[in-house]
């Protein structure tokens, strides 16, 4: 696609998105594969991975803020993917310690780098897993409490291979640890694990990027954020109909993800490595203004969570990915809109009022990008029953073949109506109620949910 036809009026256009509408590139993400370090002793594979990663890496945050500097384009983060350490890890990597160790060595690449985030601390273990897998999922809390930038994630079903119920139990019991060995930071740790059903491999937003093993052995994949100036579009048409709203969004979506190339493809050009895909994915910040939750408001509803919400957020969804294919044939990722509690003004408020319950989340993760994302639960919430809101999540995702994921706090030592605060764009959150009835008997039942009849469409 050729940006050279880009007008005098677009360009006026973009700094008015940026300026007043909080227009910004989330993300740059540098996906670095690791296979070709998968040998040597563990010694050597430290080596490798730091080696490799800073290699590869190298110019990423200073290319980053050229582009920034000369596109006037706010790019807020710098951030790299590396290949599923489980996966790559396995041969040389015999314990949850050695898994612990090769964590503390991403953190040290990452810091070096200047990066804020490096996701790929990953097991994929949809259909069973491997005793790498078991050694990764369980150095997760540690591994986690022990570093800042290392962000974690495991694929526990997909549409193809069904749910994984055993490692649903487990990562039940990972994320409360998690939580609790970070409890001076309200559970910290599980802010930076995501739990995924069909998860994609060149998703460039945190916490579930990794780079997936189809993917080549460098690519730039770019995250752009745009739902404050989606709000102001849908704003100014009070009176149009959905279909009219449908097709605001659809041009503004447009607009954004033409954005969004243009500043991947520079970023690949100036790096020298292919460029992947744009992720059109509206998400938010809690600063007033760049709320997905005000726009569903927009459109009529007195507060997100009420009736009507769902389908308001599957008109958002659907436009906004419409209007993305049309503007570039590289989209990918997640590419939609994103619901996270403590990460948007209007969610927080709305929860905090009792407006959105956390069935009303789920209701709505059927029809938004990914699912349960940064919601605050009571720190006494038994692992079983975490393990059971991650099977819900999983089997939306499973049989509507869509990207669902779950990413729970239970900080530590809160109970219903208490407030979490995690600072910057994972903002603050009030502690949601969740059922408080038992799924001890379901989740000890273990083995696999099969994969749905769409599964045979070969």
């Amino acid at each position: 696609m050729s940006f050279s036809a880009i007008s005098p009026q677009e360009i006026i256009e973009t700094i008015r998105m940026v300026q007043m509408e909080k227009l910004d590139i989330r993300t740059i993400t540098m996906g670095i594969s690791l296979r070709d370090c998968a040998s040597g002793s563990l010694a050597d594979f430290h080596r490798q991975i730091y080696d490799k990663i800073c290699r590869m890496a190298e110019r990423l945050t200073r290319v980053g803020d050229e582009i920034e500097r000369e596109y006037g384009m706010p790019i807020i983060n710098k951030r790299i993917s590396v290949t599923p350490l489980a996966i790559v890890a396995e041969g040389v990597a015999k314990s949850p310690d050695d898994f612990v160790a090769i964590a503390a060595t991403l953190d040290r690449a990452a810091a070096a780098m200047g990066v804020n985030f490096l996701g790929g601390f990953s097991a994929l273990v949809h259909k069973g897993a491997t005793p790498g897998d078991a050694a990764l999922m369980a150095s997760i809390p540690q591994a986690l409490a022990t570093t800042e930038r290392v962000c974690s994630s495991v694929n526990i079903g997909s549409t193809k291979a069904g749910i994984n119920m055993d490692a649903v139990a487990e990562m039940g019991r990972v994320i409360k640890a998690a939580a609790q060995a970070t409890a001076s930071t309200h559970g910290l740790g599980a802010a930076k694990l995501v739990v995924f059903c069909n998860a994609v491999e060149d998703n460039p937003f945190m916490a579930g990027a990794f780079h997936g093993i189809g993917e080549p052995d460098c690519v730039i994949n770019v995250g752009v954020s745009g739902p404050g100036v989606v709000l102001r579009a849908v704003e100014a048409a009070p009176d149009a109909d959905f279909g009219e709203i449908a097709s605001i969004i659809k041009r503004t979506a447009f607009k954004i993800t033409r954005m969004g190339e243009l500043v991947g493809r520079a970023a690949s050009e100036r790096l020298g490595v292919p460029f992947g895909i744009v992720d059109l994915s509206l998400a938010p910040t809690p600063a007033q203004g760049d709320s997905v939750a005000r726009i569903l408001e927009a459109m009529g509803l007195e507060r997100v969570g009420t009736h009507g919400s769902t389908a308001a957020l599957a008109l958002l969804n659907d436009a906004v990915k419409k209007g993305g294919a049309m503007a570039s044939s590289h989209v990918g990722g997640l590419s939609g809109a994103f619901i996270p509690v403590s990460e948007d003004i209007g969610m927080i408020e709305a929860a905090a009022m009792g407006a959105i319950t956390f069935d009303k989340l789920e209701a709505m993760t059927a029809v938004c990008s990914v699912g349960l994302d940064m919601i605050a639960i009571p720190g006494d919430t038994p692992a079983e029953t975490i393990a059971a809101m991650i099977a819900d999540e999983a089997a939306i995702g499973m049989i509507n073949r869509k990207t669902t994921a779950v990413r729970l706090i239970p900080a530590p030592g809160t109970k219903v109506g208490d407030w979490v605060e995690f600072g910057g764009l994972l903002g603050r959150a009030p502690v949601m109620p969740v059922n408080l009835h038992a799924s001890t008997g379901f989740i000890a039942r273990g083995g696999r949910i099969p994969a749905p009849i769409q599964a045979l469409n070969n």
